[in-house]
């Protein structure tokens, strides 16, 4: 069943553009979609958004989507990777109509890329990648032309089938589209079509030693595949001009041609997405591997215990946008939360035992009674649970002394075990140390739980979970908490994303005692470990030692324990939570501007365009106060600039303030900066 929602009103703005579409005349049976994963790592929950846009689309209108695999990177990929995205893929539910790979379509690129050759749009450059990168240009300037531009066609055609053929090493020579080096965007300026890579590719093998590039694979891929909406992250808005022209140069009017529209990346707060940082992340050791259950990979989430549907409500509650945001992982934690809610099976288990014994229940008896597996779903039944006099508890739930405030067990006071009997703290028996050893209590028979007695009835303030020693199994439990300490962790000019490793991101308990029911627990089995949380087992489990790995607490605790964190209510399982809030313009300008002077080509065009759109949602009053900014900050002056220029143009009037600012940014030693600012004379 599609996730997507049925009614006009809830449709997000790539399925306003379908609708448009088809409104216009396109053929339904046209549609056709993609999921383009690179094969260089794990999928992970950035990665759900798009999985669900496109499959989602694909349910709502009954059109194929092809599942292909952009591998024209042969240094990077693995089959590893193929088979891990395949297999979380079906596990989220969705079906491929076709599995493809840009590799099944290298001849044809190479093809094409001859024909562009022949008709002089194409040009064979033996300049190192700095030297290219020198002549690019700035988002402000032109390129200038490469000494091998005008390169005769049959030379250029020679060096080419002399790289395919593996002549010369990597890095020696590469094929440049010819287009404009003076175009203001900075993808059109002459971009590198093939580069040799001298590497074992995991499906052509040796046979290639020329690969295309990522921009000229894509859209002639989709083109091949003839999907009809190439929906792309919103960091390729600025290569749209390059798709189309690419596509200009082979497009037959009579096929479909492609349309490519951008939609925001997802971005998750207290994590890192870049493929490049969890690789380091696993390479470094700081985790166990690509699915440790502190990654967000969705490998990592499945074995923590998270399930397919919690994944795909997730992507439809944080949505479709068309600029870069941070959703909040805590909702990601509420909506595993409320799957589990309803489906896991409530169970016992101890994770810090302190034993208590039952001074007058009969030593040798036990007893069977009969635990609720699940009371928010009407027909999940019972299991049994043994009972005997010597059990186990957690140590937290009991104090000599509680107080009037403490509602668990204490001496002379009374609490339920969980579907079992009201008991009463009578002494405690310590060591040497004076630490407790054992809790001795008494019971009264006639409270069982479910028993109909009027001593069954009777209310105590509170509630404890057990095992009974005799009868329990012993497993290893462990609890995760975030990886990062830090909400944004890869976002700091001055440290790296490694300095803010969590420290205490894994907790390992050797011991922990659960209820016998579990000894047949499966893989795909969810359990609520009642009043502790939400757990799984973990596939390192074997026959004579079961782990259990916490999905997620019962409640969310961060926010309380860490100050730096915004403090959100939880909602009830049962509501429908928000969307976290997105970050005001005027904040996202401030970061993307921190990042200005680490970038450079493609990347500082996209981070200054992206710049440009937040300000349209900005104030001049927001913006007058960084008027002030350092003049060592200069990352966040070009985007101050920037931002200014956008409000002029909307009509904002210039004023002393302004013109001083302005006046500044003109005489800055930064080649950008000033450009910038002479643009608003």
């Amino acid at each position: 069943m599609s996730i997507m929602k049925e009614s006009s009103e809830s449709l997000n703005f790539i399925e306003h553009i379908i609708e448009e579409d088809l409104a216009a005349g396109f053929s339904k049976e046209n549609l056709r979609f993609r999921f383009p994963p690179e094969p260089n790592g794990y999928l992970h929950i950035g990665h759900a958004a798009s999985i669900c846009l496109n499959f989602g689309l694909g349910e709502k209108y009954n059109a194929p989507v092809n599942l292909r695999f952009d591998d024209t990177n042969p240094s990077k990929e693995e089959q590893e990777y193929v088979d891990a995205i395949k297999r979380d893929i079906a596990w989220l539910g969705f079906r491929w109509a076709n599995e493809c790979y840009a590799s099944d379509y290298f001849q044809q690129l190479h093809d094409w890329a001859v024909e562009l050759i022949k008709k002089d749009k194409a040009y064979v450059d033996q300049q190192t990648s700095e030297q290219i990168a020198s002549q690019k240009g700035t988002p402000t300037t032109p390129g200038t032309d490469s000494p091998y531009r005008n390169r005769p066609i049959a030379e250029s055609l020679e060096l080419f089938e002399r790289m395919k053929n593996g002549e010369f090493p990597a890095g020696s020579y590469v094929l440049r589209a010819k287009i404009d080096m003076a175009s203001p965007n900075m993808h059109m300026r002459d971009p590198i079509l093939y580069r040799i890579i001298n590497a074992h590719h995991h499906r052509t093998g040796n046979k290639w030693c020329i690969y295309p590039m990522y921009d000229w694979a894509h859209g002639e891929s989709d083109y091949i595949e003839q999907v009809s909406h190439s929906l792309c992250t919103l960091e390729f808005k600025a290569h749209r001009e390059l798709y189309d022209w690419y596509l200009d140069q082979i497009v037959d009017p009579a096929k479909l041609r492609p349309k490519q529209r951008e939609f925001a990346r997802r971005n998750l707060s207290y994590t890192v997405m870049s493929k490049r940082k969890l690789l380091e992340l696993v390479q470094k050791k700081v985790v166990a591997g690509w699915d440790d259950p502190r990654m967000p990979t969705i490998s990592g989430l499945r074995r923590r215990g998270y399930t397919p549907t919690s994944i795909r409500k997730f992507s439809d509650l944080a949505g479709i946008a068309k600029r870069d945001n941070v959703t909040d992982v805590s909702l990601l934690e509420f909506c595993i939360r409320e799957d589990l809610n309803q489906t896991a099976t409530r169970v016992m288990g101890v994770l810090n035992p302190v034993k208590l014994v039952i001074t007058n229940y009969p030593e040798g008896k036990s007893e069977i009674l009969h635990l609720e597996n699940n009371p928010e779903e009407a027909n999940s039944g019972t299991h049994e649970v043994p009972f005997s006099r010597e059990l186990y508890i957690e140590r937290e739930d009991f104090k000599e002394d509680g107080g009037k405030n403490f509602f668990r067990l204490s001496l002379g006071n009374e609490v339920r075990l969980k579907s079992a009997y009201i008991i009463k703290g009578e002494s405690v028996v310590k060591d040497a140390s004076g630490e407790i050893q054992e809790i001795h209590c008494t019971y009264d028979p006639e409270s069982r739980s479910g028993s109909g007695t009027e001593a069954s009835e009777r209310k105590v303030k509170g509630t404890l979970h057990w095992v009974s020693i005799a009868h329990a199994i012993k497993a290893e439990v462990r609890e995760y908490d975030r990886l990062f300490l830090d909400e944004a962790p890869d976002a700091h000019e001055e440290k790296g994303f490694l300095e803010f490793v969590n420290p205490n991101s894994l907790n390992v308990i050797q011991e922990a005692y659960l209820e016998p029911f579990l000894a047949k627990a499966t893989l795909e089995d969810k359990f609520q470990f009642q009043r502790l949380g939400y757990f799984a087992l973990d596939p390192d489990s074997n026959e004579g030692k079961l782990i259990f790995n916490k999905t997620v607490g019962l409640k969310d605790t961060w926010a309380k324990q860490n100050t730096q964190a915004p403090a959100q209510n939880q909602p009830k399982p049962s509501a429908q939570p928000q969307s976290q809030p997105q970050k005001k313009a005027i904040n996202e300008i401030q970061q993307v501007g921190k990042k200005l002077t680490n970038l450079s080509g493609d990347k500082l065009e996209t981070a200054m365009n992206s710049i440009r759109e937040f300000s349209e949602e900005v104030s001049y009053e927001e913006l007058e106060p960084l008027f002030g900014t350092a003049v060592k900050k200069t990352g966040t002056r070009i985007a101050v600039v920037l931002a200014l220029g956008v409000l002029l143009k909307k009509g904002q009037a210039k004023n002393q303030s302004i013109e001083e600012f302005i006046a500044s940014a003109k005489a800055d030693d930064n080649e950008i900066l000033r450009a910038e600012a002479e643009k608003l004379d």
